[in-house]
């Protein structure tokens, strides 16, 4: 009877797959892999892809803003906002802009947006409102930054209003924006491990898994791109 168990058991470990599986095996695991599995496996990425996508746009339609989350790269907002922190924004036209509420904003001649703290509010009797910002760690204000002529901004200008941040989860933003290679290299390491994760025992679940993960993971490297990304 002793024996039986003790067979048993050494057949219970010689079942189990080590779960630390290096590069090399992963790519041995894409070698075995069949047409079909390869396809599926790359529609499967395709679909997480496109789920990142839907995530952002839904993002934009519930928030107003064509940026509903962007990075930090600088520090004249501190100690409000620092270098890499990653803020929330809304930008819904029928709220007033009041003077201390922190906004993003683009300029005319420049690509990066601005996040400063409105200082100054100008209303009209018609509604139409102008307003003046400052960096919190600047001494001056903005007018420096705007385009030649340019004393105030407009509604028109804003992007978003910030509502949140978590702090320094931007950093891996700006790491990829100064080291493009290392983004092609998580790019790459990232598109491979979705491929081969259905090629070895346990695939399925390590599948559900990633699947619920790098929709995040994405949406976070579309703040990479320029276009939603803060200058302060």
């Amino acid at each position: 009877m002793g024996r039986q168990a003790q067979g048993q058991v050494v057949r219970l470990h010689e079942g189990i797959q080590p779960r630390n599986r290096s590069g090399l095996d992963i790519f041995g695991d894409l070698r075995k892999m069949n047409k079909r599995q390869l396809y599926y496996q790359v529609l499967n990425f395709a679909m997480i892809v496109s789920s990142a996508l839907m995530i952002w746009k839904g993002l934009i339609v519930l928030t107003g803003s064509e940026s509903p989350i962007v990075v930090v790269l600088s520090g004249s907002m501190e100690p409000a906002f620092h270098r890499g922190d990653l803020l929330f924004l809304t930008n819904f036209r029928e709220d007033p802009i009041r003077a201390g509420e922190i906004v993003v904003f683009k300029v005319e001649g420049r690509d990066i947006p601005i996040v400063h703290r409105v200082i100054k509010v100008h209303e009209k009797d018609n509604g139409d409102i102008k307003f003046l910002t400052k960096g919190d760690n600047n001494e001056v204000d903005d007018r420096g930054l705007y385009k030649e002529g340019q004393n105030w901004l407009e509604k028109k200008d804003v992007v978003g209003r910030a509502r949140g941040f978590l702090p320094y989860v931007g950093m891996v933003t700006i790491i990829m924006n100064d080291y493009p290679k290392f983004k092609v290299g998580i790019c790459v390491s990232v598109f491979v491990r979705v491929l081969s994760v259905g090629a070895f025992p346990g695939g399925a679940a390590e599948l559900q898994s990633s699947s619920s993960v790098l929709p995040l993971v994405l949406l976070q490297s579309l703040c990479s791109e320029p276009k939603i990304s803060v200058s302060t």
